[in-house]
């Protein structure tokens, strides 16, 4: 592959993590982001100090606070910034990023619309060819080049080469999937996961609790995917099973770190106060927990979650309560998507 234009909006850790891949294969690399202050670190001392300290960057990264810089001459725009503002960033480059390659790696769902970042990039640039990143890449290890895999989703099956060819390396592996949608509903709903699995792990709960929450959380997410119209196949792939697997079980987790500090006592707006970035669970948390109960889909980690966090339930109470809740089937995602059998 020629050498590229590629854009990367957003200057937190995974947008960074990708943008130092995208450069040390030769390509051109240009960084969007807020600060000020950390576009110059970046350009002079080739490290973001504030998400990722002691990790040195390749000079090809460049960055800015001009958007316009950043994805008018870009051939490809991976954009990675909090769900929260996600439209509205995008809404100020669509403008020069029509029939461009467009590319989420945010893993979360939009208040009101509940709509995921690429129905975003649809709605706000219907010329866009639109694709989805995620898996299981926490950006501390992928900076540090640990062997990691990753999952491109897209219909448009070019995109989904073109995008491998730009990320492959012999430390970053890139697979593709064509189900879009559930590739990144899947990326959203484990963040709610990795609160409840910090909880646990600041309690002291054993292998045996872990083992057991990321089982029923798996089935769980599938349960829910399958009413929004997902295949639930998807889910025992890197972007569902090996994503819950890697945030429920790192405390390099921002959710898990905000589930860790929620179990010490700590209220929510210190746990993320402490986190120091978005932590997109909590507001998954809300925004699903709403639509289970519209969809009438049985979900009782979201809903013992939910009681903890936003009606500060005690947590001891709410876990009995979950295990004394009545037994049903196992696995039950592989059911008909209109069966109501709980876990």
């Amino acid at each position: 592959m020629t050498g590229k234009i590629v854009a990367v909006i957003g200057g937190g850790s995974f947008g960074t993590a990708v943008a130092d891949i995208i450069a040390s294969n030769g390509h051109e690399v240009r960084q969007w982001m807020r600060d000020e202050a950390l576009a110059e670190s970046i350009n002079n001392c080739h490290i973001n100090t504030t998400y990722l300290p002691g990790y040195e960057l390749h000079q090809g990264v460049r960055a800015s606070t001009d958007i316009l810089w950043a994805t008018a001459e870009a051939d490809v725009v991976f954009v990675s910034i909090p769900s929260s503002s996600f439209r509205s960033v995008v809404s100020t480059m669509k403008s020069v990023v029509g029939g461009k390659i467009l590319i989420s790696t945010t893993k979360g769902v939009e208040a009101g619309s509940f709509d995921l970042m690429s129905q975003i990039l649809a709605e706000e640039v219907p010329t866009a060819r639109v694709g989805v990143l995620s898996g299981p890449n926490l950006a501390k290890e992928v900076v540090a080049k640990a062997i990691t895999a990753t999952v491109i989703a897209s219909a448009d099956e070019e995109l989904c080469q073109e995008v491998q060819l730009l990320l492959h390396s012999d430390y970053f592996r890139v697979y593709s999937n064509h189900d879009t949608y559930g590739v990144e509903l899947g990326g959203a709903l484990k963040n709610i996961y990795a609160i409840v699995a910090g909880l646990a792990g600041s309690l002291g709960m054993g292998e045996n609790t872990k083992s057991m929450l990321i089982t029923r959380a798996l089935a769980e997410m599938s349960r829910f995917a399958v009413r929004m119209g997902a295949n639930p196949l998807t889910f025992l792939g890197l972007s569902g099973v090996g994503d819950l697997i890697v945030t429920c079980t790192s405390p390099l987790s921002r959710n898990f770190r905000v589930g860790y500090a929620l179990g010490q006592g700590k209220s929510l707006s210190e746990a993320e106060a402490e986190l120091g970035q978005v932590a997109e669970g909590i507001n998954t948390l809300r925004l699903v927990r709403e639509k289970a109960q519209e969809l009438q889909v049985y979900m009782p980690l979201v809903d013992g979650l939910y009681e903890i966090v936003v009606n500060q339930r005690s947590i001891r109470e709410v876990t009995r309560e979950l295990m004394l809740g009545e037994q049903k089937t196992d696995v039950e995602f592989i059911l008909q998507a209109d069966t109501q059998e709980g876990a």
